[in-house]
């Protein structure tokens, strides 16, 4: 199509307040604007871009499924073996009554698939995600600020 354009996915590294670091995906159709925008969201916001792997080696690529209700472990487990998925960790969500699993990227789908075969598909979503090997604990006034990074 004439209209259409060809994305690209970039990856930016940055340090926030307090120690914070974050991994920044972006998708754009313009790698110099999104450069550009990137950078100066970051600086004006307190920020430090960082070097490239700098911040990467801090996180852990994992795959992530959320649902919106309270897993059984063992049923999971179950599920998850027959699914033939090696491995995987229950944690509660961000909210209260939900759950998220993370496994190996590759055997994301596997998981979402158990996760439907326990009839829990609605509302479940899947995804990649960066996961910290090492927390960091900041001041609530540096998180505020880094949240506008």
């Amino acid at each position: 199509e004439k209209d259409a354009g060809d994305f690209t996915e970039s990856t930016f590294e940055a340090y926030g307040l307090g120690g914070a670091s974050f991994i920044i995906n972006v998708l754009s159709d313009n790698a110099n604007r999104c450069t550009a925008d990137v950078k100066s969201t970051v600086n004006k916001n307190g920020g430090k871009m960082a070097e490239s792997g700098s911040v990467m080696f801090m996180y852990d690529l994992k795959g992530k499924v959320e649902v919106p209700t309270v897993i059984d472990e063992e049923e999971l487990m179950m599920a998850a073996i027959d699914a033939d998925v090696d491995d995987m960790e229950l944690t509660e969500g961000e909210e209260e009554g939900t759950s998220i699993v993370y496994t190996d990227p590759k055997e994301t789908g596997a998981m979402f698939e158990a996760i439907k075969a326990m009839g829990l598909e609605e509302g479940s979503k899947m995804s990649l995600s960066h996961v910290t090997k090492a927390p960091v604990e900041c001041t609530e006034e540096d998180f505020e600020k880094n949240m506008a990074i």
